[in-house]
């Protein structure tokens, strides 16, 4: 028999757009079914179980959607508060109320992988109670794309704007500063021995090979200097 290759498709391969979906007048079970497909990529041709390759998508009008038969009456949404006695029980109609965000989460949750898989695929959905949602520049920029897939030819294409590293950065910074002026040594005709030290004096005055007594006063060493 011949060998089956699996195949895995590469991030250069995997393409995510941003889809908008208006859940106004649509079935809560049929709707959730589509979102799940789109975001676990199932309808594309490189679908991989254990990669994210779908899209993302966004809801509007979720405090629009219906349910069928008496689900609105006896549809109950429980949770817990990890305490003792904490069990919480919250009908479809209050929860229509307040989140209808969460109606629609809910529904997708329980659609996709319950694991660290799932858990980033629900973080592409993003569901809006009204007409308006935040996303308008991804939508028309077509954002969420792989950046690899974007980026074509070698890497020195002088095209791509990458950020600059933190030599590259110090190095701006040091450019910028203002240069200090170097100041020009001082000989030593310009130098006012009245202005030096008694131990610069003696510095000065060992420098040029000139002996002077340990316990000679200022004026002697400036007179012994100057005529040396």
């Amino acid at each position: 028999m011949p060998k089956i290759k699996t195949y895995s498709p590469k991030l250069s391969e995997i393409h995510s757009d941003w889809r908008v979906l208006d859940a106004e007048g649509k079935t809560l079970g049929r709707l959730a079914t589509e979102i799940a497909t789109i975001l676990r990529g199932k309808d594309k041709p490189n679908f991989t179980r254990h990669m994210i390759v779908g899209d993302f998508v966004i809801v509007i009008n979720a405090e629009k959607i219906r349910v069928t038969g008496q689900k609105a009456d006896q549809k109950t949404y429980y949770r817990h508060t990890q305490y003792p006695g904490g069990l919480r029980a919250v009908s479809y109609k209050a929860m229509m109320a307040r989140f209808p965000e969460r109606i629609i989460e809910n529904a997708v949750r329980g659609m996709i992988p319950h694991n660290s898989l799932g858990r980033q695929l629900m973080r592409r959905l993003h569901v809006y109670a009204g007409p308006v949602h935040p996303h308008e520049a991804q939508v028309r920029a077509g954002q969420g794309k792989s950046v690899k897939s974007e980026v074509s030819g070698s890497k020195k294409d002088a095209n791509i704007n990458r950020p600059k590293t933190r030599r590259q950065r110090q190095a701006d910074v040091k450019s910028a500063e203002p240069k200090s002026e170097v100041k020009p040594k001082v000989t030593e005709e310009e130098i006012n021995l009245a202005d030096l030290t008694i131990p610069k004096l003696k510095e000065l005055a060992n420098s040029k090979g000139i002996t002077i007594p340990s316990k000679a006063r200022k004026a002697d060493i400036i007179e012994i200097i100057n005529k040396n």
